[in-house]
């Protein structure tokens, strides 16, 4: 564990309690472990606008050498707001994934770099949830105004046994599998990302820059989208709330978020470093 250099940190579920809120023994621990030179990174689905109030709370708000993996992997950007790695949605993307929400009758929106866009007029009650979480306002856009708006990502956002039924079979996704990922990343929430895009591989991108490699690496989450960074880091940190699938391919699981997981797993660091 001397080796790790920076650790990846999802937020919802992981570096945040049940209520949203950033306790204190989180906070703490990872103020200890930027003393010993590591560096925290947020590694989120979330926009930065989403991590804004966290990144001054940690103090690593509007710096150049600080970084935060947004929207899944979709996008790497300093604190200060530099955009390093951008990977956009095609429109023929957005329109083949908004006939699939159509067909399906589920509830659906687009993420751009600065706000949300749905072209359902009866918003979705999980779209106005995320927009107010992250800070985005909303825009009703149908298909034909989105043509040069750049999305990042869509969402299918519903209640959670009834979006569950409606994804069990993935048929309906299938033929765009060559050129979006899927990714369940909350009960609510489906995702749907250019391929390629993952947190794992935003790392990788970010070790580049960096000097650095895997092995210096620690992630620590608990949801599918955070599964590619806990198999990329040299050590992969499960949440005691994490689902199986995560916890399975983790070296190390550790308490869950309403207990200071986070601080457990950084403390356990620190205390071999």
């Amino acid at each position: 564990m001397n080796e790790i250099k920076v650790i990846a940190i999802d937020v919802d579920g992981t570096l945040l309690n049940s209520k949203k809120q950033l306790t204190r023994g989180v906070k703490n621990a990872i103020l200890m472990a930027r003393k010993a030179g590591i560096k925290i990174v947020i590694a989120t689905g979330r926009p930065l606008s989403g991590v804004k109030q966290i990144l001054h709370e940690l103090d690593l708000a509007n710096q150049n050498d600080e970084y935060v993996v947004c929207f899944g992997g979709g996008v790497v950007v300093t604190t200060s707001g530099n955009v390093l790695f951008e990977k956009q949605l095609t429109y023929d993307n957005y329109l083949d994934l908004e006939t699939i929400a159509l067909k399906l009758g589920l509830h659906f929106h687009a993420s751009a770099p600065d706000r949300i866009y749905t072209a359902d007029r009866d918003i979705g009650d999980f779209t106005l949830y995320e927009a107010n979480l992250v800070n985005l306002g909303i825009s009703y856009r149908t298909p034909a105004e989105m043509k040069n708006i750049p999305i990042i990502k869509c969402m299918y956002v519903d209640e959670q046994k009834y979006l569950d039924k409606k994804i069990a079979d993935h048929m309906p996704f299938a033929h765009l599998d060559d050129k979006i990922t899927f990714t369940k990343t909350a009960p609510f929430y489906y995702e749907a990302n250019p391929k390629g895009v993952s947190k794992g591989n935003a790392l990788k991108f970010l070790c580049q820059k960096l000097n650095l490699t895997s092995e210096n690496i620690m992630a620590i989450g608990d949801e599918e989208n955070d599964l590619s960074m806990i198999k990329y880091a040299g050590i992969g940190v499960a949440m005691g709330n994490a689902v199986t699938l995560v916890k399975d391919n983790a070296q190390m699981i550790t308490k869950d978020c309403d207990h200071d997981g986070v601080a457990a797993a950084i403390e356990k660091v620190l205390q071999e470093k």
